[in-house]
């Protein structure tokens, strides 16, 4: 008798403890703060296009990493780079340019459109991109920019692609030569890679596979595609339980599990990426999850300025995963937190970011939905 008495008692105990729990984790779900979706609206498009404009036809400063074969290669940064000598450095100059297009193509008339429209016809002409062609053919730089400017270069190439006007089919064809160029050292480095890169700043790898994804599918490049979807495969495919506690770094402006997470969902069928997920980042399935923002200190500071990059770039990623998966829906109001933390503190007069995180704020902002 004693002994069904202890067993009614513990079996009590467990059920006021399990209701208890259950309690906890309902409410903890419910303080999951709810925030306001972020818009690009034609006001915000009108000062985020001042980023790219005031930048991409400015010389200096200019951070060139260039390979000195000898004295002669020394030049200045618009002979060197006449289409992308802007913005600081090369890439930076590229995704400035994207987002000038990005902006264009979504509000056709925004202030400034004609100064817009001529700067960039300046910039990317077919003679300046048959010097960028030349300025890779050189040894000593044959490698320039990999692959975290490839990647940019093939996302200004997509876009001017899916935008249908006669000023983008012009622009598009003088990019054309070097879009073409980076694709096949795309399709001839890949193989080469034995490992990928997991940082959180411009090499890292599932990064860049993204953005040339994205490319070939809008065009079409079956080899290209091939490519990045052997190689993710191989890269990733076993990955399990990524320590995203980890992150982010000081400097980092990327989130390697994250960046990873949004390739593999590009990739891989819907049901295989679920499975897939649910063993690389298990948490993410949590309704009650929460990701910190990523703080910045000092915003006069280029290296921990990144901070608000990792930001913007966490929020692309959880949109793009959570994008047609009901079950995560609740990681877009975690997105919506990261943009609206970085957002407000674009435009500023010590503002290091202002010449690259333009660009990321844009494409964090094109990734959201308001359902």
């Amino acid at each position: 008798m004693k002994r069904y008495l202890v067993l009614i008692i513990i079996l009590l105990l467990y059920n006021c403890n399990s209701s208890e729990e259950k309690k906890e984790r309902s409410l903890k779900i419910k303080e999951i703060e709810s925030v306001s979706v972020p818009k690009l609206t034609l006001e915000q498009a009108k000062k985020l296009s001042q980023l790219p404009i005031h930048c991409i036809q400015v010389e200096y400063p200019n951070k060139l990493n260039q390979v000195l074969g000898n004295a002669t290669f020394l030049k200045e940064p618009k002979t060197l780079h006449p289409a992308f000598y802007g913005c600081f450095d090369w890439h930076s100059a590229v995704h400035g340019h994207w987002s000038l297009v990005s902006l264009l193509k979504q509000f056709p008339n925004i202030e400034n459109a004609d100064t817009i429209k001529k700067m960039l016809l300046e910039n990317i002409s077919k003679e300046n991109i048959e010097l960028e062609i030349k300025y890779f053919d050189d040894k000593e730089n044959a490698s320039f920019e990999r692959t975290y400017g490839w990647a940019w270069l093939l996302k200004l190439a997509e876009e001017l692609h899916t935008w249908n006007t006669p000023l983008a089919r012009e622009l598009e064809q003088n990019l054309e030569p070097l879009t073409n160029l980076v694709v096949n050292k795309y399709i001839t480095f890949l193989p080469k890679l034995n490992y990928p890169i997991r940082v959180g700043e411009h090499p890292n790898t599932a990064f860049g596979l993204s953005f040339a994804w994205d490319y070939a599918k809008a065009v079409n490049h079956e080899e290209l595609l091939s490519s990045i979807t052997k190689r993710s495969k191989e890269f990733y495919l076993k990955d399990e339980a990524c320590p995203i506690t980890w992150e982010p770094s000081g400097y980092d402006f990327l989130s390697p599990c994250l960046e990873e997470a949004a390739l593999m969902k590009r990739i891989l069928p819907i049901e295989g990426f679920k499975a897939w997920l649910n063993a690389f980042l298990p948490q993410l399935k949590d309704k009650g999850y929460s990701l910190e923002t990523g703080k910045v200190s000092d915003r006069t500071d280029g290296k921990l300025v990144h901070l608000d990059g990792v930001n913007f770039s966490r929020a692309w990623s959880l949109n793009t995963i959570a994008n047609g998966l009901p079950e995560y829906n609740h990681l877009k109001n975690i997105a919506n937190q990261h943009i609206n933390y970085s957002l407000p503190n674009l435009v500023g007069d010590s503002y290091e970011g202002g010449h690259w995180l333009g660009s990321f704020a844009i494409y964090a902002l094109n990734t959201v939905s308001n359902d």
